[in-house]
């Protein structure tokens, strides 16, 4: 038996395992269209927000959105005007999609033809269009033959009052958009990425951001019932910046966006139909947050830890490279093939607690050993590796005192800052530029400058 809670019943009590099975085996009608149209929803606005998103203009969802107010409230006093009571779905979204598309014309407008940029451009038409639907909206409230109560749902989206045909209406733009980012995904990929070298190719590059820009006035459209205007931007671009974290490819990235917004679409909508009062929109778009939040810190494309765990790697490889030429610029000091950890010290000014650390990583791969009377040497292993560092770094420093007038008691840290970056490529030019078969002779002495 479902437990039916009252209007004025304000308790957030956790659902029952019947309950949970109903909702996810999609028993109930409501249930069903819901997660139908917000699955739908999700989808197109993965697709058309990716190409929003690497177009550079997220804020133009938003502006698109609240674009849609004064539409809205026009189609609304319309239709009361020709008798009708202003409620009908489709009346209501085509005034929406109108202004909407004004909208897009008006920033598409401002950007050609005046200097001003893409953020003054969506700046001017947002605050302008929604001033417009608030005036309208107050008008529309107080027209005599109609009831104006319901277009505030329109604001923050109301998906419990999705019916069969709004669901229908979702899905079959879900497929019109996939159907016209299929054809057009090469197109849009080379407006996104090189715009210019678009129209130089005679590719019509204002014709297409026309259409990506129209896609998404649809979609920010079909969004308005489900979470509404001030959320629609959400839907957007959030599932889009999520794929981005994952991947470098752009049909990848297109599938990925697609499958974040129609998974967040499928769990807000449970989840919103499981606990009482909790409205769906808000629900989605927190879920497509909490999305956000694992793809930022776990993505494997510059996410958070793959950044930090990249910055650790490359930190301990230049801490190894360090005491490689400490080793061996000491042994070329002393010409000998052993040394202490004072030895290092004393060239370096690091710490005896430093270099013991380093020189048990050097132990541990192999690099150097530790001899019984407290001695260290490098090993066959660590010599290579010791020689080839210290090559790279002599040759950069005598490039730079040659080429760049560095003074050679400064080229040290210069010369410290880029050899742990030097390629092939580039040290195979240094040597035909410098005329260099072995190890250069260091220009300064040795740890002086270090």
């Amino acid at each position: 038996m479902i437990v039916s809670h009252s209007i004025s019943d304000a308790s957030m009590a956790l659902p029952s395992l019947e309950q949970i099975v109903r909702v996810f085996s999609l028993e109930d009608y409501n249930t069903r269209v819901v997660v139908l149209g917000v699955m739908a929803l999700g989808t197109a606005s993965g697709l058309i927000g990716t190409f929003l998103l690497l177009r550079k203009r997220a804020l133009t969802a938003d502006a698109l959105s609240h674009a849609t107010l004064p539409g809205i409230a026009a189609a609304f006093m319309v239709m009361v005007a020709f008798g009708s009571d202003g409620k009908a779905l489709a009346g209501l979204l085509l005034g929406a999609f109108v202004f909407g598309c004004i909208g897009v014309l008006g920033i598409l407008g401002i950007r050609k033809t005046t200097r001003l940029k893409d953020d003054a451009a969506i700046g001017i038409v947002l605050s302008v269009l929604f001033g417009l639907g608030l005036c309208l909206l107050r008008m529309a409230t107080e027209l005599p033959t109609g009831s104006a109560a319901g277009l505030s749902g329109f604001i923050f989206g109301k998906a419990s009052s999705m019916v069969a045909s709004d669901a229908l209406i979702m899905a079959g733009v879900a497929l019109g958009i996939v159907i016209v980012t299929i054809a057009l995904h090469k197109e849009w990929t080379l407006l996104c990425f090189d715009e210019k070298f678009g129209a130089v190719q005679g590719c019509p590059t204002l014709l297409l951001d026309v259409v990506l820009m129209a896609m998404v006035a649809i979609v920010t459209v079909i969004a308005l019932q489900s979470v509404g205007l001030v959320l629609a931007v959400a839907m957007l671009i959030i599932p889009a910046a999520c794929a981005r974290y994952w991947t470098t490819k752009i049909i990848t990235m297109l599938m990925a966006a697609a499958l974040i917004g129609c998974l967040s679409g499928w769990l807000g909508a449970v989840a919103s139909a499981l606990v009482p009062r909790m409205p769906t929109g808000p629900v989605i778009v927190l879920i497509c947050g909490f999305w956000f939040i694992v793809s930022f810190v776990f993505g494997p494309n510059n996410g958070l830890f793959i950044r930090q765990l990249t910055r650790i790697r490359l930190q301990r490889r230049i801490s190894l490279q360090h005491i490689l030429r400490a080793m061996w610029e000491v042994c070329e000091d002393t010409q000998s093939s052993s040394f202490t950890i004072e030895d290092i010290v004393y060239v370096r000014s690091w710490s005896k607690r430093a270099v013991e650390k380093l020189l048990r990583r050097c132990a541990k791969q192999h690099v150097a050993t530790r001899e019984p009377n407290s001695m260290w040497r490098l090993t066959e292993k660590g010599s290579a590796e010791a020689s080839r560092v210290v090559r790279n770094h002599r040759l950069w420093e005598v490039y730079l005192i040659t080429y760049a007038d560095i003074a050679p008691s400064h080229v040290d840290r210069d010369a410290d800052m880029i050899e742990h970056v030097l390629g092939r490529n580039l040290v195979s030019q240094l040597e035909e530029l410098l005329k260099a078969t072995d190890i250069p002779k260091s220009p300064h002495a040795v740890g002086t400058s270090t």
